[in-house]
């Protein structure tokens, strides 16, 4: 009977082991960063700034954009970012421990000569700091969504 028993328990313990002895090897979702929205999370570790959400609204033929964004700064002094796209580059200042928020806060970013469509993405430089910046893809997205279409740039 008692064999019985310690067998029993033994069986037990395996399958209890067996079953939560995978999460000793499976990645934690929860520690994957990622963008949560339609935009792309932009972070150089070498530079004070970081970007959140950042995506450009274009107009139908993908020649005009604006881009939108929120440029952080959790320093304790003023930085500057610098933004280039194509021929266009951009400086944007942000207080200490404060942030702007192109599209929201703050009027969008007017990029001309974009030639990038809805649906694609296109390259972006952000730089901020000593650092050399960083290049990333940045989606292009049109105002088909009704919270996107005040976005879309109007003339030429």
């Amino acid at each position: 009977m008692k064999s019985r028993l310690v067998a029993s328990a033994a069986i037990s313990a395996l399958v209890l082991l067996g079953a939560t002895g995978c999460t000793f090897i499976t990645p934690q979702s929860t520690k994957i960063e990622y963008s949560g929205s339609d935009g792309v999370n932009i972070s150089d570790e070498d530079g004070p700034l970081a970007v959140r959400n950042a995506f450009i609204v274009a107009n139908e033929d993908g020649t005009v954009g604006n881009f939108i964004g929120a440029v952080v700064n959790p320093t304790d002094e003023r930085a500057t970012l610098t933004i280039v796209v194509g021929n266009n580059d951009f400086t944007v200042t942000v207080p200490a421990g404060d942030r702007v928020s192109f599209g929201a806060d703050a009027e969008p970013l007017r990029i001309v000569d974009l030639n990038a469509k809805p649906g694609s993405t296109i390259e972006m430089h952000f730089q901020s700091g000593d650092s050399l910046g960083v290049k990333t893809q940045v989606p292009v997205l049109d105002g088909a969504l009704p919270y996107y279409a005040d976005l879309v740039p109007t003339g030429s």
